[in-house]
């Protein structure tokens, strides 16, 4: 059977064929100064941040013999581990020579405490300033938004003497309060802005229905949270676990975070130093912050996209 073409077939059937528009090839862009710019400060920016980390990471897996040649951009002759196992297992933290993994289980005991206290506590109390007839909530949001600025140096003492009275003071507990207390204001005011562009309808619904306040924020209101908890979680993780002053301050000798811990190991030294050492305590350090960066940043991003700190 002979093949007829789409015309053809048209015409014998009486339809007009359409003109096709013609097919133009888009033209490729080439490299432009403004290209040519733009890559050399984003190269720029980026070895900025990347050359001290390559530092770090190739001094750690070094000998001594090495580091003593001064060739710090080079790789290592010999890729060792030891610096690391020395750092987890055998650091010393004043007269204590237990390693990193003190100091790291103790941040990880002050980081759960302080993240459900605070995040909670925030949820609720965005939630009712927010959606619920609330009493005086202008000026509270205002007190809360006077205290969000006020510097930890300011109130330190008070606080010190407060967790003196508890009897917590030097204990994990009284870092983990005091973390979840600073950190209550900024967040109420990040879970506030964030409930408050809930349309109006969807309460009134849930109110008609006869939903109580703790029927309504744990139905619908946390729920509709995914986006905003995980933008706070991750500024959280990366606060408390980065933190200096109030581990050293509220910490004592036996609840000190592995930050202080590392703080230690580098500032109170004798006798030659070791950089190998410090640099793969500082990388121990700073590796789980990362991990859950890497983890969740994708929806950290389409938290921060999606309006969560905003207003």
């Amino acid at each position: 059977m002979s093949q007829v073409s789409i015309s053809e077939r048209a015409a014998a059937s009486g339809e007009m064929p359409v003109a096709r528009s013609p097919y133009f090839v888009r033209k490729k862009k080439g490299i432009t100064p403004r290209t040519v710019a733009i890559l050399a400060f984003l190269t720029i920016c980026a070895l900025f941040f990347c050359v001290p980390l390559y530092v770090v990471v190739v001094t750690s897996f070094k000998t001594m013999d090495q580091i003593r040649e001064g060739a710090i951009f080079s790789l290592p002759h010999i890729w060792t581990l030891e610096a690391w196992d020395h750092a987890w297992n055998r650091a010393c933290s004043g007269i204590k020579c237990d390693g990193l993994k003190v100091g790291f289980w103790n941040s990880v005991f002050i980081l759960f405490p302080s993240l459900i206290l605070s995040i909670s506590l925030a949820m609720v109390t965005g939630f009712a300033l927010a959606l619920w007839n609330v009493r005086w909530a202008g000026a509270f949001l205002f007190l809360l938004f006077i205290c969000a600025f006020v510097p930890f140096q300011i109130i330190m003492y008070p606080l010190i003497v407060m967790t003196t009275t508890t009897k917590i003071y030097g204990t994990l507990w009284a870092v983990a309060v005091i973390h979840a207390v600073l950190a209550m204001p900024v967040l109420t005011l990040i879970f506030r802005n964030y409930y408050k562009d809930i349309p109006t309808e969807i309460m009134s619904a849930a109110m008609m229905d006869s939903g109580s306040f703790w029927r309504i924020f744990f139905e619908i209101i946390v729920p509709m949270s995914g986006n905003i908890l995980i933008v706070v979680l991750i500024l959280q993780i990366t606060s408390i676990w980065n933190d200096y002053l109030i581990g050293v301050t509220f910490g004592g000798l036996t609840g000190q975070p592995m930050t202080v811990n590392l703080a230690n190991l580098i500032t109170i030294s004798t006798g030659t130093t070791n950089y190998a050492h410090n640099m793969a305590a500082a990388l121990l350090t700073a590796i789980p912050p990362l991990v859950v960066y890497f983890l969740v940043g994708k929806l950290f991003v389409q938290g921060v996209t999606a309006g969560a700190i905003k207003g």
